[in-house]
C-alpha cells in the first residue's frame, strides 16, 4: 500500500512540474521505507519562517546549483516563480548578478555562498539576517540550504544525475556559469 501511494504521489509530482523523478521511483521500488525516510528528511525544507520569499528562493537555488545545474535547479526556479518570485530576480540569482538583486536577496545569496564555501564571512551575513528577521530566519535558511542539496546529491549517488543545462525562467532560457559556483 505504501509503495503504491508513494509511486502515485511521485507521478503526480512529475506531471505537475514536468520533472523526471526516476530516482525517487527507484528508491520506492527498492524500499518504500527508505523513500518514506527520504521524504521525512527533505520535509525540513517546509519550515519557512520570517524570511522574504525571494530571499528564501536565493538560498535554495544557490544551494542546489552547488550540486546540480540542471533539472533540480530548473525545478527550484520553477517552484519559486510559481510562488511569486519575479523572473528578473530569479535570473539575477541564477547568473550571480548581485547588482540586479534586491538587497535582501543579495544578502541571502552571499550568506548561502559563504556558508557553502565555509567562508568566515558567513558570520557577518548571519548577524545581519538575525538583525533583520530574527533567529528563526537563520534556521529557515539553514534548512533550505540543506534540503536543496539533498535531492541532487541522492540523484547523482544513484546514477540519475544529468549534465548542466539551461534553465528556463519566465519563458526565457538562462545560461548558468557552472564555474562561478563555489565548491563546498
Amino acid at each position: 500500500m505504501l509503495r503504491w501511494l508513494l509511486r502515485r504521489t511521485t507521478e503526480a509530482f512529475e506531471r505537475k512540474w514536468n520533472y523526471d523523478a526516476s530516482y525517487l521511483k527507484e528508491i520506492i521500488a527498492i524500499s518504500p521505507r527508505a523513500a518514506w525516510a527520504f521524504a521525512r528528511a527533505t520535509s525540513l525544507g517546509n519550515y519557512r519562517r520570517d524570511v522574504p520569499l525571494a530571499a528564501l528562493a536565493a538560498a535554495g537555488i544557490t544551494a542546489v546549483r552547488a550540486e546540480d545545474c540542471g533539472p533540480c535547479t530548473q525545478l527550484g526556479a520553477a517552484m519559486a516563480e510559481r510562488q511569486g518570485v519575479s523572473p528578473a530576480v530569479l535570473r539575477a540569482i541564477l547568473t550571480d548578478d548581485v547588482a540586479a538583486m534586491p538587497d535582501e536577496v543579495a544578502l541571502v545569496w552571499r550568506f548561502t555562498r559563504a556558508t557553502l564555501a565555509r567562508d568566515p564571512a558567513a558570520d557577518g551575513y548571519r548577524r545581519e539576517i538575525v538583525r533583520r528577521w530574527g533567529p528563526r530566519a537563520v534556521v529557515t535558511l539553514a534548512f533550505a540550504i540543506t534540503t536543496a542539496r539533498m535531492y541532487p546529491t541522492v540523484k547523482y549517488a544513484m546514477g540519475h544525475g544529468q549534465i548542466c543545462s539551461r534553465v528556463i525562467v519566465g519563458g526565457t532560457p538562462v545560461a548558468i556559469d557552472r564555474t562561478a559556483i563555489p565548491a563546498p
